[in-house]
């Protein structure tokens, strides 16, 4: 999610200090409420309410989780959910960042334990037909609610979108479930309620893993790319069984009805999409799976890659990069991934930064989020807009949608003035 490369080239440009967090630590615990009052994630601009539930199949860590997007029915009653669901995932922040836990989880949760995901929680699904789907993963240190802003946009626009948490620890915090010691089982398990198996599962977290001293950074992040792709695939293949109107067991205790998500999906036109890993994770997945029919990578962090699956990639890519994030090695090595014959596009955001893509944006004031890298010089709505309505191009393009999203196929060549076609990077041509 933050700044994700340690090598030593990256280092240098991207890498926050220790210092730098517990400075800016400082910095949020002075501003005081002042700076959340007319701060918030923006809903999604189409023709859709957007619903979200969670969805956890099978309790230990092998299990696909995610959080599910989607065209749903107005519900003004209904709540929203909060955008940090359990204070341990502040904890997991506050180990991402090196910063002390115990205040780190007063302080973020004074200035961010109030904001709501735009989208209706357990919501009726509603939608006059059948979605195209798309699955979304996050960056290193996130977790499955920080890129609500752009998934609630892509269900508002009419997709299914699940946005998984993966389990190979580069999230800052996950959880699953253990099965209780037969002694401090309920009796209720004798019944077969989904109730009764809660009471006899407890909640187990999973905390990031940094690099350890003098740890060679490649064959841990080359392993969890693959661990990363293959939970796309899986939480993929379980939305095929639930709209092929297959039972479900979701251990999570939500009170969205499933079943009504038979027939609702178009499995023909599959997307997968990511930010920084994830947009290595996106590049993984398509090499894995061909039922995803294209990809878009935002900022994508390159490194965790095996230069032998360039060629193996066959579907159609849009690199979507910030103006701050990129340096050459990085750039190089997408451009491995230009073909004559498949569409691979590039852009850039001007006056973006890395974390122009989280919703942390979003909710953070003007010199805060400058201080922590949270915000670059562009208005970072009008950042989030550019890179939605150019995904939503691209996505009706190679998934073949009869939509009016081509009205913003000038985005993805990248003519707009707060765009750059291609990259701001200098490369070298021995780079290349």
């Amino acid at each position: 999610m933050w700044d994700d490369p340690t090598d030593s080239t990256a280092r240098r440009e991207c890498t926050v200090k220790t210092t730098d967090h517990r400075r800016s630590a400082l910095s949020f615990f002075t501003m005081g409420s002042s700076c959340s009052n007319h701060l918030g994630i923006p809903p999604g601009n189409g023709p859709n309410a957007v619903g979200c539930t969670d969805f956890m199949m099978d309790h230990t860590a092998e299990g696909t989780f995610f959080r599910l997007y989607y065209p749903c029915q107005e519900m003004e009653s209904a709540g929203k959910p909060d955008w940090v669901p359990y204070k341990e995932y502040f904890n997991g922040l506050a180990d991402f960042m090196k910063m002390n836990r115990a205040l780190s989880e007063r302080i973020f949760n004074y200035l961010f334990g109030s904001f709501k995901i735009p989208a209706y929680l357990d919501a009726p699904f509603k939608s006059n037909e059948k979605c195209p789907v798309i699955i979304f993963s996050h960056g290193l240190g996130a977790f499955r609610t920080l890129y609500s802003a752009i998934c609630a946009e892509m269900a508002s626009q009419g997709f299914i979108v699940a946005s998984v948490e993966h389990r190979d620890q580069s999230a800052s915090a996950t959880y699953y479930f253990c099965e209780k010691p037969e002694s401090e089982r309920s009796n209720a398990s004798l019944t077969k309620s989904s109730g009764a198996t809660q009471q006899n599962l407890v909640k187990e977290w999973m905390y990031y893993r940094a690099l350890q001293h003098g740890e060679s950074e490649f064959p841990l992040r080359n392993k969890q790319v693959k661990q990363r792709a293959d939970e796309c695939i899986l939480a993929l293949d379980k939305l095929t069984e639930i709209n092929s109107g297959i039972s479900v067991q979701n251990v999570l205790e939500t009170h969205f009805d499933w079943s009504t998500l038979k027939n609702s999906m178009d499995l023909c036109r599959i997307a997968v999409m990511g930010h920084s890993f994830g947009g290595a994770t996106v590049i993984e997945a398509l090499c894995k799976e061909v039922k995803f029919k294209c990809g878009v990578a935002l900022d994508s962090w390159m490194t965790p890659l095996d230069d032998e699956i360039f060629p193996r990639v066959k579907q159609p890519i849009f690199f979507i990069n910030s103006e701050k994030f990129q340096w050459a090695g990085n750039i190089s090595r997408m451009k491995k991934l230009d073909s004559a014959v498949i569409q691979r596009k590039m852009i850039t955001i001007r006056g973006t930064v890395h974390q122009s893509f989280p919703d942390f944006t979003f909710l953070t004031s003007n010199w805060i989020g400058k201080l922590m890298k949270l915000k670059g010089e562009i208005d970072p709505e009008l950042a989030i807009d550019l890179c939605n309505k150019a995904t939503l191009a691209f996505l009706q393009r190679h998934l073949g949608l009869e939509k009016n999203f081509n009205q913003w196929d000038p985005l993805i060549n990248g003519e707009d003035e707060n765009l750059i076609p291609g990259t701001n990077v200098n490369l070298l041509q021995s780079a290349i």
